[in-house]
């Protein structure tokens, strides 16, 4: 269990999905500006896409499940967010954490998630029509857009820097550190 953790991205990687799940639940934000996108792309990139998809999935799961608002969409949104995750270190695999290329993928993973979530789970679970669920989403992702594309050209690149492949922030690195000052304390 502890080396499927530190796969993951150890500690990091929880911190991170935590704060995107608190970030969301704040009041009097703009509407879809959320960490997700920004936040799954940087750790798909460095631990790969087992990473990328229960970061995803989580971020959703339990975003739902601290908002009380579980429903048959949550399973939804999770698996489809999961599965962006997921590619995006098929995406990045052969690319560089640059700016451009976190925007590229935030692009076309903001897209695809509005289309598969935003034009199906309304009218399957709402009795919505098509065309209502169509019109509604235009906006909504135009929106939902700009908040990712700014995130991903700027919280993303320093995501990646400063937390996904930061050696002193490892979760191994961090509990030998712990122990040996505990040692030190002892021998002291």
């Amino acid at each position: 269990m502890k080396k499927i953790f530190q796969k993951l991205g150890g500690l990091k990687y929880i911190i991170v999905l935590v704060a995107g799940v608190l970030l969301r639940l704040l009041p009097f934000k703009a509407p879809n500006l959320e960490p997700v996108m920004a936040s799954v792309m940087p750790f798909a990139k460095k631990n790969g896409y087992v990473s990328g998809f229960i970061f995803g999935f989580l971020s959703m799961v339990l975003f739902d499940l601290v908002d009380s608002e579980v429903g048959p969409w949550t399973w939804g949104t999770g698996i489809v967010y999961g599965l962006i995750g997921a590619f995006a270190y098929s995406f990045f695999k052969n690319k560089s954490p640059r700016p451009i290329n976190f925007l590229t993928y935030s692009i076309m993973g903001t897209l695809l998630y509005d289309a598969l979530t935003g034009l199906t789970l309304g009218p399957i679970f709402f009795n919505q029509t098509f065309m209502s669920a169509l019109m509604g989403q235009i906006p909504f992702t135009a929106i939902h857009l700009l908040g990712n594309s700014v995130l991903a050209l700027s919280l993303s690149p320093l995501l990646y820097r400063w937390l996904a492949t930061n050696p002193k922030l490892e979760t191994k690195i961090l509990i030998s550190q712990t122990n040996q000052s505990q040692t030190q304390k002892i021998v002291s």
